[in-house]
């Protein structure tokens, strides 16, 4: 089952279903009238939505509309939680190798996690937006799960039972930020701004025998432009699953029903398959050439990631981004005014 949250002018969007072949949608309204809400009362309301697929497949979904991407949202617009990991080690060494630091012991059994901003997911198609040029805009292509309510100290054995969906993201990062912030010691902020995310999110058994309930074991296809830019398998070199994710998350804390589980950066140690963010082709270019070579996105740059399956269909839809200048909002003189 394919689920997508359709433009209506309101922040949570109307939940559809979405044909396999991503070329139709029904709106779920009486069933759900957002994920969200879908989410919140799963157990209730997948058989409806299923059955609801199933009619949409067979062309006997009353209301069915074409799917348009661009009249997408986030499938959770905004979200309770957003929680992204670094589960491909290989790239977070070769990141650390390249500025002369090395890896700890501790990063290969204890995984890296921040916690991102969820309040104001973007869409798709939606624009990446560029304040300064030199903050070192970057794209950073992953997979992601959402899950049900999960209870504080759930373990990985019981974590893969939460996991009800999967989806692609485009988690954008300011590179040219990170080393400031870091060295505050207090984590991520400034330098993780809007996160991107696919057009549906799917329910695992969409996925077949790729899905394998703990990772997904095909190829995460980014393009820069009009050229291949890395096909990293996310299901190769990925140390911790989605399941030992999810239980670390919430060995303290119960997670709620929509919370977003990423994988970070999807990354093999195979060269040969090219990288899913900038930061890491420039890492590889340091090593090897003493200095990047590769530059950051620029205005008008195009980025798009997409997952195909075993059969060359899209699995997701695409995340294809332009990047696209902004201004700050100015402040209006008219409000220094005192009123008469």
């Amino acid at each position: 089952m394919k689920l997508a949250s359709l433009k209506d002018g309101t922040r949570d969007g109307a939940l559809a279903v979405v044909s396999r072949g991503l070329d139709r949608a029904v709106r779920a309204g009486p069933a759900a009238p957002t994920l969200q809400y879908a989410l919140d009362h799963w157990t209730r309301v997948e058989p409806e939505l299923r059955d609801l697929a199933r009619r949409l497949e067979e062309g006997r979904a009353e209301g069915a509309e074409p799917f348009d991407p661009a009249a997408a949202m986030a499938p959770l617009p905004r979200a309770y939680q957003w929680a992204d990991f670094s589960s491909y080690v290989t790239h977070v060494e070769l990141v650390r190798r390249a500025r002369g630091a090395t890896l700890p012991d501790s990063f290969w059994n204890d995984p890296l996690v921040y916690q991102g901003a969820g309040d104001c997911n973007l869409g798709p198609t939606d624009p990446i937006p560029m304040m300064d040029p030199g903050w070192g805009l970057d794209f950073e292509g992953e997979v992601a799960a959402i899950v049900d309510d999960v209870p504080a100290g759930t373990d990985e054995q019981a974590a893969g039972r939460h996991i009800r969906l999967l989806m692609l993201v485009n988690d954008v990062t300011l590179r040219d930020l990170v080393p400031g912030e870091l060295a505050k010691g207090f984590g991520f902020f400034q330098s993780k701004p809007q996160t991107a995310f696919s057009p549906v999110a799917v329910t695992p058994d969409e996925l077949g025998d790729a899905w394998d309930g703990d990772r997904i074991h095909l190829p995460l296809l980014v393009r820069r432009g009009a050229e291949p830019f890395g096909r990293p398998n996310a299901g190769r070199d990925m140390v911790f699953g989605f399941r030992r994710m999810v239980a670390h998350v919430a060995r303290t804390r119960p997670l709620a029903a929509g919370a977003i589980i990423g994988s970070g950066t999807v990354s093999n140690a195979d060269r040969g398959v090219g990288s899913a963010c900038i930061a890491e082709r420039r890492a590889r270019e340091m090593v090897e050439h003493g200095a990047p070579r590769t530059p950051f996105l620029a205005a008008g740059e195009r980025v798009r990631i997409e997952m195909l399956d075993r059969e060359g269909r899209s699995v997701f839809g695409a995340i294809d981004q332009v990047v696209t200048p902004v201004r700050p909002p100015q402040a209006d003189p008219r409000s220094d005014r005192q009123s008469d």
